[in-house]
């Protein structure tokens, strides 16, 4: 029994914690129209940033992103946030991400990491992974997985980056 409490606190700390002052790493990436982009552009400019990998066939991401969209606009217009979604589908996947953005009515920067080049810089293997980045481009909060009102933690996350 106490093997396994240490194993699930383990689990726990492990899937929600404060990195400290790391800085995103430099990575290109692409938009959904095929533009090269890096993802430095959209990071450092005096507003927190939600980035939040996913795939096409990973349900706990949609769910997740599903469940941020309903209080998107509510993080924006309270806390300047963006939120940038990216993909991990490989080029197979990809065909199917502009559609399903359109049709879930997500409003977010979508960008592709098919290559899992920045994936692999922040070193992580399972998704969803978010990782809330200040407004000088250091992570400051990252967590994996979704379940339902994780939503609610990230969002206490951003209010006490924004007030400091």
């Amino acid at each position: 029994m106490k093997h396994l409490l240490l194993i699930l606190t383990t689990f726990v700390l492990m899937s929600a914690t404060i990195t400290g002052d790391k800085k995103m790493p430099s990575a290109e990436l692409k938009t959904l129209e095929g533009k090269s982009v890096n993802i430095q552009d959209y990071l450092g400019k005096g507003k927190p940033v939600v980035v939040s990998f996913w795939a096409t066939w990973c349900s706990p991401c949609k769910k997740e992103l599903d469940a941020i969209n309903d209080v998107y606009p509510d993080w924006v217009e309270e806390y300047g946030v963006e939120l940038i979604a990216i993909t991990i589908d490989n080029a197979r996947g990809m065909a199917k991400v502009p559609g399903m953005v359109g049709s879930k009515g997500w409003e977010y920067t979508v960008l592709s990491d098919s290559k899992q080049t920045l994936q692999q810089a922040l070193n992580f293997q399972t998704i969803p992974q978010t990782f809330l980045v200040d407004g000088e481009g250091n992570i400051v909060y990252t967590h994996n997985g979704y379940n339902p009102g994780d939503e609610y933690e990230l969002e206490d996350k951003i209010a006490a980056l924004v007030k400091k």
